[in-house]
């Protein structure tokens, strides 16, 4: 990486300022550089000023735009960038500094997650503060909206999960959301129940509780049932794989009353794909 980019990186992990431009020059980022005219004019600032680097890049968002006045076309201009919805779904788990989302996205280049945070920042998606000198970031009461959006795409994208590619991994934020993807309320309403999921090295707690899920990162001492499905969850979900013939044959071994990993495939459950006719 070179002197410039690692020092980009380090600034935005150790600054809690709100635009890397200043206050000042915030108002105009994003207002059209034509009702200006020329960036480098505009109240007498050279071009290399933080003005004219503002325009420019809004004239890039312009040129590499849909063309089009929709409200699909912003969203997928703010979200749809490469990591962008990635990062969203890890904050969306909980806030999280620069080095936790590096962490969780390991194939992310540092430079390009830099360019990601400010752009999703600049759009009202997330937010950047400090607690005890530590900067880290959550999503706003804007950007919270797309909770919903992000677990429907994900639970569409599911249905065509086979076996994991070479070099994937799951993460433990991923399998938090699957889990919320999967969960069925209605199913659970009533009922106080406790998980530990583990598939391979990522183990994540589930504490349902009349009709709610609360779901975290690691372990759960005393839940009701820990069990390892492996390969066998995807299977689970959707109906495929018996609950009770998986923990007779050793397919998912269990840690309690085997019994509740059949009121599992009862409260989390994934819609198979429409067979053609």
């Amino acid at each position: 990486m070179s002197g410039a980019r690692t020092k980009q990186v380090a600034d935005l992990r150790e600054t809690d300022s709100v635009c890397p431009f200043g206050t000042a020059d915030t108002v105009y980022a994003d207002t059209p550089a034509s009702l200006f005219g020329a960036a480098d004019s505009f109240n007498g600032l050279t071009g290399g000023s933080p003005v004219a680097a503002i325009m420019a890049e809004l004239d890039a968002v312009s040129s590499r735009g849909y063309g089009q006045f929709c409200g699909l076309v912003r969203a997928v201009e703010v979200v749809g960038e490469r990591w962008a919805p990635l990062i969203i779904r890890d904050l969306l788990v909980s806030p999280k500094t620069v080095v936790e989302l590096q962490a969780g996205n390991p194939r992310i280049p540092a430079d390009l997650l830099v360019t990601r945070l400010r752009e999703l920042e600049r759009a009202g998606v997330v937010r950047r503060g400090s607690l005890d000198g530590v900067v880290r970031y959550e999503m706003t009461e804007y950007g919270a909206e797309l909770d919903d959006i992000i677990l429907s795409f994900g639970r569409w994208g599911a249905r065509m999960l086979d076996r994991p590619r070479p070099q994937e991994i799951l993460t433990t934020d991923s399998l938090i959301m699957s889990m919320r993807a999967t969960f069925r309320s209605a199913a659970a309403a009533g009922l106080r129940v406790t998980y530990q999921l583990a598939v391979g090295p990522t183990v994540v707690g589930l504490r349902i509780c009349d009709g709610v899920l609360s779901a975290g990162a690691g372990p759960l001492p005393g839940a009701d049932l820990a069990f390892e499905p492996g390969p066998m969850l995807k299977g689970l979900l959707t109906g495929d794989v018996d609950p009770v013939t998986a923990v007779e044959d050793g397919s998912v071994l269990c840690h309690g009353d085997p019994a509740l990993l059949g009121l599992f495939v009862q409260l989390f459950q994934l819609r198979a794909p429409a067979q053609a006719a």
